[in-house]
C-alpha cells in the first residue's frame, strides 16, 4: 500500500506561547508536528511494518515545516513533501486545493490525517482534500484494520481489493464503519502510542528524500492565492482570569448568597 499522512507544524502547546494581535510569537515558540497528526503518522507506519507498502508525508507550510518533516522521516516515513506556503493565504479552501493537486500524483491507498489541528482547533483540511478527490472518509479513528473483506470478517456493497475497518470515536460512544479503499481517515487520541525518533532514524531520515513544491509547479496557478474563502483580522489571549470570591456562613447562607451573585453578577440565572 502506498500511504499519504497529512501533517502540520504547530506549536506546543505544553510550552509558554506568547500572543499577540498579529499571532502567536514565533521566536519564543517551539514548533512540533500536530500530536493528532503524530497518530495518523504512527498508525500509517504501523500498517507498513505489518503489510509492507510506503509512507509518504506531505505537508503545507514554510521551510521551517522542514522540521517537522524531518522527524516524520526519523520514526519511519519513507518520503517527504513540503508545498510552500509562501504565496498561500492561511484559508483552509485555499491550502487544501493546493495540497490536492500534490496528492493527486501520488495515488494514495490511504490517506491519514489527524482530526484537528491544536493551533486553530480546525479540521477541515484532510477533509476538503478527500472530497476533491472523490475519497469516502471515516473521521476520529481509535482503532483501524486493513485488508480484504473476507480478512476483516464484513459484507461490503463496494467491490474493492481492500477495505478500512474503523472503530470511532461517537460522542463518548463508539460506532464501527467499513469504507472500501481508497479513502481517508482521521485519527483520534487513542489510536495509538506515538513513537519518539531513534538515533540511527535521524541519521537515516538524513539520506531520504524530502522535496519542496513550489505553487507556480502545480497546475492550479499563482491565481489560487487569490481564492480565500476567510482572513484573520487579529489573534488575542483570553482575558486574565478575576481572583475568586469565598463565600463565609453556613452551608444554607453559603447557598443563597451563591444563588444572588450568579444572578447579580455572573447573570447565569433568571
Amino acid at each position: 500500500m502506498k500511504i499519504v499522512v497529512l501533517l502540520k507544524q504547530t506549536f506546543d502547546t505544553e510550552e509558554k506561547i506568547i500572543v499577540t494581535p498579529e499571532g502567536v510569537d514565533e521566536r519564543e515558540a517551539k514548533f512540533v508536528i500536530n500530536p493528532y497528526d503524530e497518530y495518523a503518522l504512527e498508525e500509517a507506519i504501523r500498517l507498513k511494518e505489518k503489510s509492507g507498502g510506503e509512507v509518504i508525508a506531505v505537508t503545507c507550510g514554510s521551510e521551517r515545516a522542514q522540521e517537522a518533516l524531518r522527524t516524520a522521516l526519523a520514526v519511519g516515513a519513507d518520503e517527504a513533501v513540503r508545498l510552500d506556503a509562501g504565496e498561500l493565504p492561511d484559508d483552509s479552501y485555499v491550502i487544501a486545493l493546493a495540497l490536492t493537486e500534490v496528492i493527486r500524483p501520488l495515488a494514495p491507498d490511504l490517506l491519514l490525517a489527524g482530526l484537528f489541528a491544536v493551533d486553530t482547533g480546525a479540521g477541515s483540511v484532510a477533509l476538503q482534500v478527500a472530497e476533491r478527490l472523490g475519497l469516502p472518509h471515516a473521521s476520529a479513528a481509535v482503532k483501524l484494520g486493513v485488508g480484504s473483506a473476507s480478512e476483516l470478517g464484513i459484507e461490503h456493497p463496494a467491490a474493492a481489493q481492500r477495505y478500512a475497518l474503523v472503530e470511532r470515536d461517537a460522542e463518548g460512544d463508539t460506532e464501527t464503519v467499513a469504507i472500501p479503499l481508497p479513502a481517508l481517515i482521521t485519527a483520534q487520541q487513542g489510536l495509538n502510542e506515538p513513537r519518539y525518533p531513534s538515533l540511527p532514524g535521524i541519521m537515516k531520515a538524513k539520506k531520504k528524500p524530502l522535496r519542496t513544491i513550489m505553487l507556480g509547479e502545480l497546475s492550479l496557478g499563482a491565481g489560487v492565492a487569490g481564492e480565500a474563502r476567510t482572513s484573520q483580522a487579529g489573534l488575542y489571549p483570553p482575558p486574565p482570569r478575576a481572583a475568586g470570591k469565598r463565600i463565609a456562613g453556613t452551608p444554607g447562607e453559603q447557598a443563597a448568597e451563591l444563588v444572588k451573585l450568579l444572578r447579580s453578577e455572573a447573570k447565569v440565572l433568571p
